[in-house]
């Protein structure tokens, strides 16, 4: 059974309160669920974290190489269109990450169009809401 590890930056946490109109009404604990259910119809090992602070997701990414993970699935949220430091940390690993947006961040404003950290990963996911995740689950299962 794979193991993945699923790692959620900052303000996904307040899904279901902040802009509606992009992110929809449903919560942050029904996006977990919503990841846990095609984790275990998929047959795979699931965590999921999250964090508003960069430091500890940094440390999520290290903690999943030295736990072996198999895969990583990351929304660095806003730390995607400047964190080196996240970026640098997942250039570090070895371990297959495909990074995942729930809107469509090539349709939004101008500085949403530049990530730092897909060049670090094998593929970018986004504009699906819930379904990106469900996407980078099955890509990662098929490596």
């Amino acid at each position: 059974m794979k193991k993945i590890l699923v790692i959620n930056g900052p303000n996904i946490n307040f899904l279901g309160i902040r802009e509606e109109n992009v992110y929809g009404k449903k919560d942050y604990q029904a996006l977990i669920e919503y990841i846990k259910k095609r984790s275990e119809e998929l047959e795979i090992e699931v965590g999921v974290v999250q964090s508003n602070h960069e430091g500890e997701i940094i440390d999520f990414i290290q903690q999943a190489y030295y736990g072996g993970v198999d895969g990583l699935i990351i929304n660095p949220g806003a730390f995607t269109h400047y964190s080196y430091a996240i970026r640098d940390a997942l250039a570090s690993i070895k371990t297959p990450i495909i990074e995942v947006h729930l809107s469509n961040i090539h349709s939004r404003e101008e500085f949403r169009k530049t990530s730092v950290t897909a060049e670090c990963c094998m593929g970018q996911i986004s504009g699906f809401s819930f379904e990106s995740y469900s996407l980078a689950l099955h890509a990662l299962k098929n490596i």
